[in-house]
């Protein structure tokens, strides 16, 4: 059995699968935030409410919103403020009493799909986060590529590519620096870019609808959300070449995005031109980071 962890800012989702990858059991409990001890020991419970409800014991997978260090085995880059800089991997493995695998949850959302989702099949596999933030992860053969750095696919923090004169310097993001992807292809950018130019407030599914009603600023500014999301993918495609893209977060669920507008204008962005990348939805939606954390013992 694999059981796999999805540490998140607001929940603690754990997933129990069997062999095949089957559901056995699954729990989810509220974020403790703030306390670092008090996430050490919910994630340790909620592997024991597993445990004991399958009658079988399991490895543990965790995905966090941040990533390891490996030189140190300390936390970084996660948005749960409190993980950073703690040896979360480390304390997880002494209170379950077993090795525990922790990775990037935009990695184990990339892990999820190549194993047995949309990206089943596929040697190189890029996933995409497209939901408050914007997030990227690599798999290779099922495996999750972590980087020296643990940092492997982290394109949401690449600038714009081929960025014009309306979008220099760009937004400034969380991470201290200007005209970062994540402020433009979010869901977040999406709604501060349709603010921005209309001076209108709208949330992002508000936009979607009121393109459809044919409106026509929130359509421009989904054309320019396509657009944008193209020319961050083609750094990508010539960078690391995936045999295939898979979409997920909120923006994922947009049928526009793998209709044509993304697809053809990645095509055309490509060097040399004419790149065939696959671009898919994902198949395990809200599912897959959880589901990825467990197959990190996919050996």
């Amino acid at each position: 059995m694999r059981i796999g962890v999805d540490v998140g800012g607001t929940k603690i989702e754990a997933i129990a699968l069997d062999a095949k990858g089957r559901e056995l059991k699954r729990v989810r409990v509220a974020t403790p935030r703030g306390d670092y001890a008090a996430t050490v020991a919910t994630v340790k419970s909620l592997v024991s409410e597993l445990e004991t409800a399958t009658k079988r014991v399991g490895s543990v997978g965790v995905g966090i919103p941040g990533t390891i260090v490996a030189a140190t085995g300390l936390v970084k880059n996660a948005n749960s403020t409190w993980l950073n800089g703690m040896p979360f991997e480390h304390d997880l493995s002494v209170a379950l009493e077993r090795e525990v695998r922790c990775a990037n949850d935009a990695n184990c959302f990339a892990v999820s799909e190549a194993v047995d989702g949309a990206g089943r099949g596929y040697g190189v596999v890029f996933g995409v986060i497209l939901g408050t933030g914007c997030g990227g992860g690599i798999a290779i053969n099922g495996k999750v590529m972590n980087g020296l750095n643990g940092i492997s696919g982290e394109w949401g923090h690449i600038p714009l590519p081929w960025a014009t004169g309306d979008e220099l310097p760009g937004p400034k993001c969380f991470c201290g620096k200007r005209g970062c992807l994540e402020m433009w292809i979010s869901g977040t950018g999406l709604e501060q870019n349709f603010a921005r130019v209309t001076e209108r407030t709208l949330r992002g599914e508000e936009i979607v609808s009121a393109a459809a009603t044919g409106d026509a600023t929130a359509e421009e500014t989904l054309l320019r959300l396509e657009d944008r999301i193209a020319r961050g993918l083609a750094v990508v495609a010539n960078i690391l070449d995936p045999d295939v893209i898979v979409l997920g977060g909120g923006l994922s669920k947009l049928d526009r995005l793998y209709a044509g507008g993304v697809a053809t204008k990645l095509s055309e962005l490509v060097f040399g031109g004419k790149g065939a990348t696959p671009i898919l939805r994902n198949v395990h939606g809200d599912s897959s980071g959880v589901r990825g954390a467990a197959w990190l013992w996919s050996n």
